[in-house]
Order: structure tokens, then sequence, then C-alpha cells
């Protein structure tokens, strides 16, 4: 049997300073992703003071502000949330697209893990579902994927 170390990151948000950056558009929605964000990060030892939740117009503006707090050296980690619902334009896949390679650069450049929380969604019926309902909570998901990795390159 192939014997291998092994680096796992411990699911301990205990002593951590976290930045959350949310769309206000389709707020409906986003309003419980950040809700299952908060809770899931409360659960884990993550005092409420010591998140911070900035407000933004919609997806394509997150990648500017999650930079700004990148760059001001607080925050252990980042969650962006937001949900883009399809429309009968282009409009949709601009915005996908900007806001998703933004976002993994600003993280691949600074070495700070940004929880990716953006629901990108043919129909409102798929937001409601990945926003708490039958299909989880996609900002749970996000919190759970960036605390992950935050503990995992405290071992590196």
């Amino acid at each position: 049997m192939l014997h291998l170390q092994t680096i796992e990151g411990k699911l301990d948000a205990k002593d951590l300073k976290i930045a959350l950056v949310a769309a206000r558009f389709n707020d409906f929605i986003v309003d419980k992703l950040v809700g299952g964000a908060v809770d899931y990060l409360v659960r884990h030892g993550l005092e409420r003071e010591n998140i911070v939740l900035a407000k933004v117009p919609g997806a394509f503006e997150m990648p500017v502000v999650a930079k700004k707090m990148v760059a001001a050296g607080k925050y252990d980690g980042i969650v962006c949330l937001g949900a883009v619902i399809r429309g009968s334009t282009p409009h949709f896949d601009f915005v996908c697209n900007e806001c998703a390679k933004g976002i993994a650069q600003i993280s691949m450049d600074s070495g700070v893990p940004i929880g990716f929380g953006v629901l990108t969604c043919d129909t409102l019926e798929q937001a409601i579902e990945r926003a708490g309902s039958k299909g989880g909570n996609k900002g749970v998901e996000a919190a759970s994927a960036m605390l992950e990795t935050v503990r995992v390159l405290e071992q590196l």
C-alpha cells in the first residue's frame, strides 16, 4: 500500500477575519446565500465581529472590490456571493465570464482563498434551489471551500 503525507484543512474558523462580497442584484436570492455563509462560518468558530460584508451592485463589480480587500491585507479569506440569471440577451455570458475570471485571477495572484458562491442559473427556479432549498445552499459551500483552503495553505 502506498503511504502519502496528506495535508487537509481543518474546518475551524476560529481567529480568522473573513470578508464577504455580495451582489445587491437579485438580493432575494443573494441574501439567502449570505445567511448560509455567515451561519456556516459562525458554527465553525468565527466571531461575527470578524466578518465584514461589502455590498456591490452586481456580480460584475465583485472582482474590483475583492481585489481592494486583498490589497488591504486584513482578511484571511473572502467569499463572493451573487446570482446571475440568464435573460434573453448575451449579457449573462459576459457578466458570468468576467466575474469568474476576475475572482480567480485575484485569488491566484494574491494567494488569498476566495470562495466562489456566484450562482449562474438559467432560471429563477434553479437559483432558488441553490440558495437553500433542494439544491442546498451554495453560500455554505463557498464558505466551506474558502475555509478549508485557508487551513490547507497554512500548512504549506
